[in-house]
């Protein structure tokens, strides 16, 4: 059986307010089945750069797959959601997109590491190309033309979510919108999204808070006591003075 790591599975662009119909209607305790129905019926007319229209069925059937990650997540990926939904609950809407980031990443790490390649990029240069990206994830997944077209897929969403938005030139990307988040069971979501988009499960809490896979996000930093505290999925170990390392239990 092929991991969550092994898949690349971005098929489709996905736009934020599909998210968020999703997130609404689990939170109203929709069944799966039900969700399904809906969303068939809703994605039909959805266009994924935005607007109406009639969509071919496998074409959206793929959108479906990866807004699965919401209400039809992989096992061991089911806590960690249902606390993604609870801080959902207790948020308006506009505050949901961290946790989207975050449940997607969990469950898709292609995402992350989509989102990587692209902090990594911008953190060098103020616009980036299609290019670059391509050519970082090829080295990192394999020379193949499902990478590329996964990884735009994977562009097109983040544009779609204002994360980073198209420059004067086609295949060209610049800094989106900055979300600053405070919240501390927030930032704990986005981190352990991210330890579970890592194979290895674990990483230093100096490294993870940088990660460029967190390009979209500042958050302010916490220690690991304070993590430990609104997850208990995650141990901390300290490592030398000033850093710890932040591990989930079942890689035990």
């Amino acid at each position: 059986m092929v991991s969550r790591h092994e898949k690349i599975g971005m098929k489709q662009v996905i736009r934020i307010e599909w998210m968020n119909k999703v997130t609404s209607m689990l939170l109203s305790d929709m069944p799966e089945a039900g969700i399904r129905q809906e969303l068939d019926e809703y994605l039909s007319t959805q266009k994924p750069s935005g607007g109406q229209g009639t969509r071919g069925k496998i074409t959206y059937k793929m959108a479906i797959g990866i807004l699965s990650s919401w209400f039809s997540p992989d096992q061991e990926l089911v806590d960690f959601r249902n606390d993604a939904l609870k801080l959902a609950r207790k948020l308006p809407e506009d505050k949901w997109l961290p946790l989207h980031w975050a449940v997607i990443s969990a469950q898709y790490p292609f995402w992350f590491n989509a989102a990587k390649q692209v902090g990594r990029l911008l953190n060098l240069q103020e616009k980036i190309t299609q290019k670059q990206i391509f050519n970082r994830l090829k080295a990192q997944y394999g020379d193949r033309e499902t990478v590329a077209r996964n990884a735009r897929y994977a562009i097109r969403s983040f544009v779609a979510w204002g994360v980073i938005k198209d420059s004067s030139r086609r295949g060209c990307y610049e800094k989106g919108e900055i979300f600053s988040i405070e919240d501390r069971e927030m930032i704990t979501t986005l981190l352990e999204g991210g330890l579970l988009a890592a194979e290895e499960g674990k990483g230093y809490a100096s490294v993870l808070f940088n990660s460029p896979g967190f390009f979209p996000f500042d958050m302010l930093t916490m220690t690991g006591a304070v993590i430990a505290q609104h997850s208990s999925r995650i141990d901390v170990v300290r490592f030398g003075i000033d850093d710890e390392l932040l591990k989930l239990k079942h890689k035990d």
